[in-house]
């Protein structure tokens, strides 16, 4: 049998290269790839750097699908049912909108490929594939482990992404995490986990990236899992919640385990926009202030994020946001709309008080990447729009860039701090680089084919 996996991109703005900077390694290939029995020979194309061979002989093609890379997909898709290729998808999008995927595939796999992927691809071997594979639970972890041979000879950003775990408990009312999840993390076991990271570093990786959605999601288990990594002697950042900045024994083990920095979801400096999102759990513990100076004082640098859209915001928000994140030097800084993401609480409470603008905005031919697909209480959607654009033009000056990089928790680690001017940059280089970039291919010259 012959496998043939695509990670899709975004979409194609005619005339230009892809951005750089969404070019990591897509884990979810290595992921099914390395679920994929021996026997079946596997090819890999990652749409985002190189044409896709549509004539190559192949007997299956399989694709993982967020919602920003839906239209493309169905694209691809279409390209390979044209030649009488049968199509798998699965991923987020898949589970948020399984009828309308199932449109455009054969087979749609809802939820996480560990429980179900053997079964598609015996079914399609004997020929009786089903048109939905869905699983009653979340399946164990144990075993999935990547094969990132697929990866060979593609020109991608040295950092190696590494899952140890799925899920965060939290039910912030924006996040697609938490419905795809059924509010629960699962984790891998630590030692595979342990002995992917010893194989990656015996061939010359230095910076890991766990992908996890939330580390501090079980953080009984992850503290475990950081003193496994302590003898591994690696770099590493990730991402968690501000509830472990009230954990001295978690802060402890970041900095012996190689954590370099986290990226934590602040979302707003409202309180109230932090209740209507069900995250005011953000203010524990005596607030932002409080928490950022046990951040501080454990020498944590950070990825805050915030967006911005919510009913509470207002046009002086967005200046009153970058004041705060220059005050406090974060390392690099998020700023950027809501985005309401179909089978999210946010999506549905849109849609019953009528103020999205588009049917799917994911599939509408006016919509393009940082406009902001429904009407906000107190500022216009322009006014969302240009503000993130205002907001990360001005956080990423020469002189906030200069300023933040003599702060010393910026410059307290050399590997860091010799980053710093280059991650910052290319930050700078893309303030308004993504807007109004394209969902989809417009220079594809065919038609959306549904499946049978």
């Amino acid at each position: 049998m012959r496998l043939t996996l695509i990670h899709p991109c975004i979409g194609r703005v005619p005339g230009q290269r892809y951005i750089r900077g969404w070019q990591m390694e897509p884990l979810p290939a290595a992921l099914i790839a390395g679920l994929t029995p021996k026997e079946v020979e596997v090819r890999f194309y990652d749409d985002r750097m190189e044409p896709i061979p549509f004539d190559e002989p192949t007997d299956l093609v399989a694709m993982s699908v967020e919602t920003y890379t839906a239209k493309r997909a169905y694209q691809i898709a279409s390209e390979y049912r044209s030649r009488g290729v049968p199509v798998v998808m699965g991923g987020f999008h898949a589970a948020l909108q399984t009828d309308e995927v199932a449109r455009y595939a054969e087979s749609v796999v809802v939820g996480e490929a560990e429980g179900l992927w053997p079964e598609v691809l015996d079914d399609y071997r004997h020929g009786t594939p089903k048109k939905i594979y869905r699983l009653a639970d979340r399946p164990a972890l144990k075993g999935a482990t990547p094969d990132r041979r697929i990866f060979r000879g593609k020109d991608y950003l040295p950092v190696s992404l590494v899952e140890a775990g799925r899920g965060c408990h939290f039910v912030c009312e924006f996040c697609a995490v938490t419905t795809y999840f059924q509010r629960r993390q699962t984790r891998r076991p630590i030692d595979e986990v342990v002995a992917e990271i010893a194989d990656l570093k015996a061939q010359g990786r230095k910076f890991f990236f766990f992908v996890d959605d939330n580390q501090t999601s079980n953080i009984k288990e992850v503290k475990e899992f950081f003193r496994a990594l302590i003898p591994l002697k690696i770099r590493w950042v990730s991402q968690t919640s501000i509830n472990g900045a009230h954990d001295p024994e978690f802060l402890d083990l970041l900095n012996k385990s190689g954590c370099q920095g986290v990226l934590i979801g602040f979302e707003s400096l409202n309180r109230k926009n932090l209740v209507q999102m069900d995250k005011d759990f953000n203010t524990m513990g005596g607030g932002y202030e409080k928490s950022l100076a046990k951040l501080r004082e454990a020498k944590i640098r950070l990825y805050p994020t915030f967006i911005f859209g919510y009913d509470e915001d207002t046009p002086d928000t967005f200046a009153e946001t970058v004041e705060f994140a220059k005050r406090h030097n974060f390392y690099i800084t998020a700023f950027n709309h809501l985005t309401p993401f179909p089978g999210t609480p946010l999506y549905e409470r849109l849609e019953k008080e009528g103020r999205l603008l588009y049917e799917k905005w994911w599939m509408d031919e006016r919509y393009g990447y940082n406009k902001v697909p429904f009407t906000p209480r107190k500022v216009t959607p322009e006014e969302v729009e240009r503000g993130c654009v205002e907001a990360r033009r001005s956080f990423y000056t020469w002189p906030s860039i200069v300023k933040r990089s003599v702060d010393p928790v910026n410059r307290d680690s050399w590997f860091m701090f010799r980053n710093f001017f280059l991650i910052n940059g290319i930050h700078r280089a893309e303030v308004s680089l993504r807007n109004h970039y394209p969902l989809g291919d417009r220079t594809w010259p065919g038609q959306l084919l549904e499946a049978n």
